[in-house]
């Protein structure tokens, strides 16, 4: 038998937002990289571009900005993506993204808790 897989999408990782037009942001995303649904990303505060939310580092992406919407080829050139920016919302603990450095659960709860504290919590979700 074909097993069918479907993409993730939004509602994967979205499980409650207050008000979406007060939620989210249209941001532009740096170049290099296919950012999937639930990305955790952050701001680069020379350029107001975003990327993946590294777990150290000192150009303001170290820090947690926010969370991608929708899937976002960002490869060849900057895009346009989708975020939550801010809560009261809700996410999907296991639907997040995250950069390849925050590879253990102490700096997975630091991202969790710079989320928590834009109003953005997570939650054990299917």
């Amino acid at each position: 038998m074909t097993v069918l897989h479907q993409p993730a999408t939004q509602g994967d990782a979205l499980k409650y937002e207050v008000n979406p037009n007060y939620t989210r942001e249209s941001v532009t995303l740096l170049e290099g990289t296919d950012y999937p649904v639930g990305a955790v990303l952050g701001r680069i505060t020379a350029n107001d571009k975003y990327t993946l939310s590294p777990d150290t580092g000192s150009d303001g992406s170290e820090t947690a900005a926010g969370v991608l919407l929708y899937a976002v080829d960002a490869r060849l050139a900057d895009a346009v993506g989708i975020i939550l920016a801010r809560g009261p919302a809700i996410v999907s603990r296991e639907a997040l993204a995250h950069d390849g450095s925050v590879d253990d659960s102490t700096k997975i709860a630091a991202k969790l808790d710079q989320l928590t504290a834009l109003g953005i919590i997570t939650r054990d979700t299917a």
